[in-house]
Formats: structure tokens, sequence, C-alpha cells
């Protein structure tokens, strides 16, 4: 059986901020419609390296590639030029971000933030783009809520509705940072239901979380990241619960 194609290709990728080396030299593989889970103690890359695979971040040296293409820059022969920042914005029309706080603009209603970016990146007219936001809240649990604003709504909805912005423009590769560690303990599950709908329909997801059982139940592949590196992965019942490295096997013993 012939291996999935890779959605996503990360090489040799190094980042730092000033004298700080937050990534050294990562290394990695999604294939298309896989769920990798990244997990790791604050401060290990986790957050820094999702952010190089939209170009949220340059990187210092190493590729990202999204569906074979290299984001951020182009090569011509040895040597790479980054991207103007109109291409990179057509880059990210492919790779949906879902934030930790949402980022929803609040002088807009719920259907509005939704049809924005489809509107204003990709041309849809603003009917084609409407019946589309309603159909992506109604996946999301918030048919009712299409003309509230962002202050009306809970935190778990307001990230439910951040979800659908995510899908609004037929992402490729969704990205979700941390997407619970802003929500209150009874509304994590109505994000998670979310997330697990979207692994079921096949989604190319990167998910940055502490939710370890989340991780346990959704993943097709568990990433531990230490120190601005990739310390082991896995499937999560290797990583999870039979940890090779010592390192895996002290951070599991402090979360789980």
């Amino acid at each position: 059986m012939s291996p999935q194609p890779a959605m996503v290709e990360v090489r040799a990728v190094r980042k730092s901020f000033g004298p700080l080396d937050v990534l050294k030299g990562v290394d990695l593989r999604v294939a298309a419609g896989e769920v990798t889970v990244v997990i790791g103690p604050s401060g290990s890359g986790k957050s820094t390296l999702l952010r190089t695979l939209n170009h949220l971040e340059k990187v210092d040296s190493g590729t990202v590639a999204v569906d074979g293409t290299l984001i951020g820059y182009r090569r011509s022969g040895d040597k790479l030029y980054e991207l103007r920042e109109r291409e990179i914005l057509r880059q990210r029309t492919h790779i949906g971000f879902v934030f930790q706080d949402f980022h929803l603009f609040p002088h807009l209603t719920v259907v509005e933030n939704v049809t924005e970016a489809p509107v204003a990146a990709l041309g849809r007219s603003r009917k084609d783009a409407t019946a589309t936001a309603l159909a992506l809240l109604e996946r999301v649990g918030l048919a009712g809520k299409a003309d509230a604003y962002p202050r009306q709504l809970s935190g778990g909805q307001q990230q439910r509705v951040a979800i659908a912005r995510a899908l609004a423009l037929e992402p490729k590769l969704l990205l979700f940072d941390e997407p619970t560690s802003a929500l209150d303990p009874e509304l994590v599950g109505e994000v998670l239901d979310v997330i697990k709908d979207l692994a079921a329909r096949g989604t190319t997801m990167i998910i940055v979380t502490h939710e370890i059982g989340f991780a346990r139940e959704v993943a097709d592949t568990v990433v531990f990241m230490d120190d601005g590196r990739i310390v082991e992965q896995g499937p999560p019942a290797q990583v999870l619960d039979a940890p090779r490295e010592a390192r895996t096997r002290a951070f599991l013993s402090k979360v789980l």
C-alpha cells in the first residue's frame, strides 16, 4: 500500500528570536487527510512551528511546503527569495488558522465575520459567500447566531465561529493553536466536538494542544516537542501510552 501524499513537508527549519533559538532543525511530514497533534511544555516551539507553516513567522533556514508548494519563498537555482506580501496572502487562503483568542471582528456580525475573507480574498459574490457561511454556521451548531455580534457569544461559540471562518476559504490545511486554552472548562467540549467532526471528514489538520485525552482520541500522529526539537512522534498509542523517550515520559507524568 503506497503512502499518502504529503500535504505538509517541513525540512530542517530553524527559527531564532535574537539570542533565543526556538526551532532547532525541525523536520515534519503530514500526509493528506491526516490529523497531527503537537504536544509539549510551554516554550518548546510548538506555536512558533505552527506560525511558520503559513509564514506568519519567517524561517531563518530550512523550508516549509504545503501541497508541494514552498510557503513564503520561491526557489531560483540554489537560492530562496521571499515572495511579495500579496503572493504570501494568496498562499494563506489555502491554509486556515484558528487562534486561541478567536480574532473575530467585533464590529461585524457572525455571518459577516465568516463571509468577509471569501469576498475580499477569493472574489466570491456576497450572496454566494453568505450562503456558504450560513451552511458552515449550521455545521458548527450556530445556525441561530448568524446576526449576533461576537460580544453576545460565549467563548466556545466565538471559537466555533472562528473555525467556520477558516473553513469558508476551503483550505487544504487547517492549523489550530491551542484552540481551547482561552475557554472555560465547560465550553471546551463543544469546540473539540467540531474538530472531531472535521477529522471524521478527512480534513488535514495540525493541532497544538494541551488536551492529552483529545489527542489520544483524534490524532493519527502525536508529535512531542521540547526545547525546539521534535523528541518523539508516532501513533497516539505509542507516544502517549508507551513513549520511548525519557523526556516524553517525564512530560506525560506531569500532565496525565
